[in-house]
Formats: structure tokens, C-alpha cells, sequence
């Protein structure tokens, strides 16, 4: 199925809603949920299953045929659909239970294995980041590019690491031979605000090797259409259910950091 450019302005326009809405879930939660410990360090609340039923319900209520995965309290809907929505309906959960202003609501539309629709939203400063095949990338309905940062001296960038990791892992020796090289290496807690800030020059580049599709389906949209590079660590095309990514803004960045961390 490939979708003409009437569906992915569909779909688009779906997606921004439903991340909006999700998004002022998210914020009519924030300071009055109760936190429970899913497992060490990473917490879950009630606000991200409120956040993904506004979403699946909006998205359901247009497009009640089509695939849905949701990282919360849901079975895959339709997997047999060529079209998926793959939905994180708070990415950066523990920088929001601890009101640290770095999470977001991301939402992917894949069709047939390709990402085409990409949309993060950050509700604590009302950025809306969108983007769909062939039409660029947006921030709040300006079009955005990433950085023309091609050498890893220069960089700053960002590595998802996972939760309670122990100091001889290897993404800690990745992190480390990257951090010895570059201008800065951050983490952040988000990594579908990470590629969104890839997406509009705000960041360099991104990796990690323990992500869920949700985490990055949205976000890899975005830094493609905003004229950058997404793969594999090795540079190999990206497969989200891997978990592996690297995204920057420029080929020459990716092959320097997919030296030190392949």
C-alpha cells in the first residue's frame, strides 16, 4: 500500500490532535498522580494510561480499521493492518514524575513497515513537532532543519541509556569513548524529544541501543524529513523493533560516532 498525499495529511492532522489531547492529559496530571515503581527507576502513573486512551480513542474514532500499538495497558490492535500507529503516550516518564520539563507525547504512522507520519509533542512549552513523508519536517508550522555539524569535535549529543545500568555495560563504554571525543554527550530521559531536537538543529545527535519502537517512531520521521540521517549503529537502515539508533544531522557525524559505538 503506498498512501497518497491526501492520507498522510489525514493522518497528520489525526496525529498532531491526538498528541495535543494526550499531551493536556498529561498536564491536567502533572503534581496529583500517584507514582508506583514499575521496575528500579523507571516509573509509570495513571497519566500515561489516561494520555494514550484520549489518544487511541481519537485515532480509533477515524480510523477504527487501522493497526494501533501503545506502550501502555493495551494489546496491538488490527495487526494485520498495513497502516500501525505506534503511540508513546509519555515518553520521559521519570523526568515528569520528578517535574523535570523534558517528556513528550510520540506518535508514528507506519505503512507496511515505513515510518511516514511522525508527530512529538512537548506540553510544557506547547511545541508541536510534525512531519510526513516527502513534506518536510515542522515546529509549530515552521519548517525546521537539522544541524550542518559534521564533525564529532564540535557536537553535542545525546545517548539514551538504559535504566539501573551497571558501570561495566556496554552502552556506559559507548557513552564514555563518545563523550571523550565530542564537544558534549548529555542524557536526557527522552528520547522522543531527542530526535525532535535532532530534527530542528537544537541537538547534533542521538543514539541508543535500548529503545521500543514507541520511543522512536515518531521522532525518526521527524529527522528524516528535516534533512537528516537515521540508521542502525553500524549504518545499516533503521529497524525499530531493535531498539538500535543513531540519528544526526549530517552523514559525516554519523559514520565518526558509528566508529565508537557499533
Amino acid at each position: 500500500m503506498k498512501p497518497t498525499a491526501v492520507e498522510l495529511l489525514n493522518w497528520q492532522v489525526t496525529a498532531e490532535l491526538s498528541a495535543r489531547l494526550g499531551g493536556a492529559v498529561l498536564q491536567s496530571w502533572a503534581g496529583r498522580f500517584n507514582a508506583r515503581e514499575k521496575k528500579p527507576a523507571d516509573l509509570v502513573t495513571e497519566a500515561d494510561l489516561a494520555s494514550q486512551a484520549v489518544i487511541a480513542e481519537t485515532v480509533r474514532a477515524r480510523y477504527p480499521e487501522h493497526g494501533f500499538l501503545g506502550e501502555e495497558g493495551q494489546p496491538t490492535l488490527n495487526p494485520d493492518s498495513d497502516v500501525r500507529w505506534i503511540v508513546d503516550p509519555l515518553d520521559g516518564t521519570t523526568n515528569y514524575v520528578h517535574g523535570f520539563p523534558y517528556y513528550a507525547v510520540s506518535i508514528g504512522v507506519e505503512v507496511a513497515g515505513e515510518l511516514v507520519v511522525g508527530v512529538v509533542y512537548d506540553p510544557t512549552r506547547n511545541d508541536l513537532f510534525s512531519a510526513a513523508k516527502g513534506q518536510g519536517a515542522k515546529l509549530n508550522g515552521h519548517l525546521i532543519r537539522v544541524s550542518d555539524v559534521a564533525e564529532l569535535r564540535k557536537a553535542m549529543l545525546v545517548a539514551s541509556i538504559p535504566v539501573a545500568v551497571h558501570a561495566s555495560e556496554p552502552a556506559v563504554a559507548r557513552f564514555l569513548a563518545v563523550l571523550q571525543q565530542a564537544q558534549t554527550v548529555q542524557r536526557t530521559g527522552s528520547a522522543a524529544m531527542n530526535l525532535a531536537y535532532v530534527a530542528c538543529g537544537r541537538l547534533d545527535g542521538f543514539w541508543s541501543t535500548s529503545l521500543k519502537p514507541w520511543d522512536m517512531a515518531g521522532g525518526a520521521v521527524l529527522v528524516r524529513e528535516a534533512g537528516g540521517f537515521v540508521s542502525d549503529l553500524n549504518l545499516a537502515n533503521l529497524d525499530i523493533e531493535t531498539g538500535r539508533i543513531l540519528a544526526t544531522g549530517t552523514n559525516p557525524l554519523s559514520r565518526e560516532v558509528s566508529t565508537l559505538i557499533a
